[in-house]
């Protein structure tokens, strides 16, 4: 019997890249594969890459340049690349480095094991093809190994919107929505194996419609299975957070205080020429009708600091929103050119200009953040343990508003879900004693 293959796969980008990672490594499990920690001792190497941030495609060029020793000491191996970039650049990641022997796009995956194969037999392989076919149903079953308390569970690829800094519908297509007794199955399987906690992703995850009753449907679902303790959602756009969605927020006890619900700018000139199709009033709105059914929901969001064409008076107004609506936690950005998306070619705002109002909203949202915390002293969490904490005898888990918390507590076990008393708040984290 043949040793088994090792595959290192680095992930880049959004949670839904390490689901796509996941799969893709169980994929080429069936080929002989098992996974490796690091690049040295691998048979395969996977970058599974994401285009939103900037310069994206020169940072793969560049950690690709890193392998160039491996390959020459190993003929052998194969360098993969997937994901985003993969679907952007496509042939011209092999034009610029050669030494590439797969190239496949988001939603190929369930393609891979002939790429490797033909790879294997010395050919380049590329596929960034956006096929008819449901590549969840074409890919292999996830093994029966346990697993950690917490999975990722792709309901929903793509996004119809076409918001004007964002590559998106370019690199992951069209919104499709994965039938919601496959999504059950997949999930009834995970909890058999240790899972305790789901988050449901998706590009415009609220967007969801493979259920008659679209995201709420799903959830209200899944809350029904036994053993799954907690459900998340992310990300969602304002525009698709229809009423049973905010009732669920009220009313399932499974689904999490915690919403990801990215506004990007609070300045309505700003947002249309974004083609956000929502104003700084109308999110204002539908925060107010969310925290109506639930008053302790924890808001996070995304922020795009220097859009082309904002004004001082522009970005006022998004230090406005902030103050009015108050994130427990949020991300915020320069704004950074995506060729092929409309803003790019707009004229642009100066960069000590970007980067001095980003300075100025990451300390009012880091101040919200320390705020929350704070708030967050004396009160009672559930919390469920992940890890080992960094210090003998203590563990670390996430509450159900995805604070980390840090507890004393030598005899608990992973995937425990525990009662716990906040004592104290660090920089980034809880501290907390178990009830």
């Amino acid at each position: 019997m043949s040793a088994p293959k090792k595959l290192f796969i680095k992930t880049y980008g959004c949670q839904m890249n390490v689901y796509d990672s996941e799969r893709m490594a169980e994929s080429l499990g069936a080929q002989g594969y098992e996974a490796t920690e690091t690049a040295d001792d691998a048979d395969m190497i996977l970058l599974n890459t994401c285009h939103i941030r900037e310069k994206a495609a020169e940072k793969v060029y560049s950690e690709l340049g890193r392998f160039k020793g491996l390959k020459e000491a190993k003929p052998d191996l194969k360098i993969g690349v997937a994901g985003c970039v993969a679907q952007a650049e496509g042939a011209e990641i092999m034009r610029r480095q050669p030494m590439v022997d797969l190239v496949v796009g988001p939603q190929s995956y369930h393609r891979l094991p002939e790429l490797e194969a033909k790879a294997r037999s010395g050919e380049k392989a590329l596929d960034t093809d956006f096929p008819e076919e449901d590549k969840f149903e074409h890919l292999a079953r996830r093994p029966k190994a346990a697993r950690g308390p917490t999975a990722f569970l792709t309901v929903q690829e793509g996004c119809d919107k076409f918001c004007a800094f964002c590559v998106v519908p370019y690199t992951r297509g069209a919104e499709v929505s994965r039938p919601a007794d496959r999504i059950m199955g997949e999930a009834r399987d995970l909890v058999e194996r240790g899972v305790r906690e789901i988050t449901l992703l998706g590009q415009n995850v609220n967007a969801y419609h493979g259920h008659e009753r679209g995201l709420s449907g799903l959830i209200r679902d899944l809350a029904k299975v036994d053993g799954l303790e907690r459900i998340r959602f992310t990300t969602s756009h304002p525009n698709d957070m229809d009423d049973d969605l905010i009732a669920a927020h009220g009313d399932c006890e499974k689904l999490m205080p915690y919403l990801h619900l990215p506004v990007q700018s609070g300045s309505d000139k700003i947002l249309k020429a974004m083609n956000r199709k929502h104003t700084a009033e109308s999110y204002i709105k539908l925060i107010e009708r969310i925290r109506g059914v639930r008053p302790d929901l924890l808001l996070s969001g995304d922020f795009i600091v220097g859009f082309p064409g904002e004004t001082e008076e522009d970005f006022a107004d998004t230090m406005a929103l902030v103050e009015t609506v108050g994130y427990g936690q949020a991300y915020s950005f320069k704004y950074s050119t995506r060729p092929g998306t409309p803003a790019a070619e707009r004229a642009q705002v100066k960069e000590d200009a970007k980067l001095e109002r980003l300075h100025r909203l990451q300390a009012l949202l880091k101040d919200q953040q320390v705020a929350a915390q704070e708030a967050m002293i004396g009160r009672d969490v559930s919390v469920l343990f992940e890890r080992d904490g960094r210090e003998a005898g203590q563990m670390t888990g996430k509450s159900e508003y995805l604070h980390a918390v840090h507890v004393e507590a030598p005899d608990v076990a992973r995937g425990d879900l525990r009662r716990v008393r906040i004592l104290a708040s660090t920089s980034n984290s809880l501290k907390g004693a178990l009830l």
